[in-house]
């Protein structure tokens, strides 16, 4: 069984700790500050607005299955998912994507997860969103917690800033979300060793190897076993109620 963290203790362990903005807080989106995936807002409206052809919702899902079976690459999923928007303007999706935000996911947001946040900004940490999520489902969230650095997927725009179906390359996933985060810490005089990390999934095995304080959140099957497996302490935060 893994070493659960008492919630209280996840708010007080920040508090006690060292401050200062060359302590690194990095969090990752869907499963961990957000219950459930962000970007099915924008599918489900894609839907009620007859948007989405049929072809669309049968092969988003198709890809979905093939994708928690381990049969396809995330890389070969988000680029599918950007084939979609071809010819769309990012300026109007970045309005959509925040409208959303409010209608449909501001509510599954962790209360918990919240107070986390705030209490490593009290500490004057460095606090980063980092996600495979696209920009469009990542920045609304990032801003409604004040969080100040995003690193997550773009879609790759033309020069009138329409989408041309693909995204910006490499992709930010499992081994490359570590290596994004390296990057950022080299930039910002951050060592890793007293830095944080937050995520559900085992994809990010990567990460949490690399930081002094990996700490699972709600973590999946494999992840629970890895944690369990090297005495890392699992956050278990409560369901937001009426999300499955």
């Amino acid at each position: 069984m893994p070493r659960l963290l008492p919630l209280t203790e996840s708010v007080d362990e920040i508090s006690g700790g060292p401050g200062g903005p060359r302590v690194g807080v990095f969090f990752d989106l869907d499963g961990t500050l957000v219950d459930g995936f962000t970007a099915t807002a924008h599918a489900g409206d894609r839907i009620r607005r007859r948007q989405a052809s049929l072809g669309e919702v049968l092969g988003v899902l198709e890809a979905s299955i093939r994708y928690r079976l381990g049969r396809m690459q995330f890389e070969r999923l988000v680029r599918r998912a950007a084939g979609y928007l071809r010819g769309e303007s990012l300026a109007e999706l970045d309005v959509l994507g925040e409208r959303l935000f409010v209608e449909r996911v501001a509510a599954r947001v962790f209360p918990h997860m919240r107070r986390i946040v705030e209490a490593h900004q009290r500490r004057g940490h460095t606090v980063a969103l980092s996600s495979s999520a696209l920009t469009i489902h990542a920045e609304p969230v990032a801003r409604f917690l004040g969080i100040d650095h995003v690193l997550c997927n773009h879609f790759s725009v033309d020069d009138a800033g329409r989408l041309t179906g693909d995204v910006v390359r490499p992709v930010i996933w499992g081994p490359q979300k570590a290596v994004a985060v390296e990057l950022f810490c080299q930039a910002n005089d951050i060592p890793l060793g007293d830095s944080w990390f937050y995520a559900d999934g085992d994809e990010d095995v990567a990460l949490m190897d690399l930081v002094g304080f990996p700490r699972p959140v709600n973590p999946r099957p494999r992840l629970t076993a890895t944690a369990t497996a090297r005495d890392w302490p699992v956050l278990q935060v409560p369901r937001q109620r009426g999300h499955a």
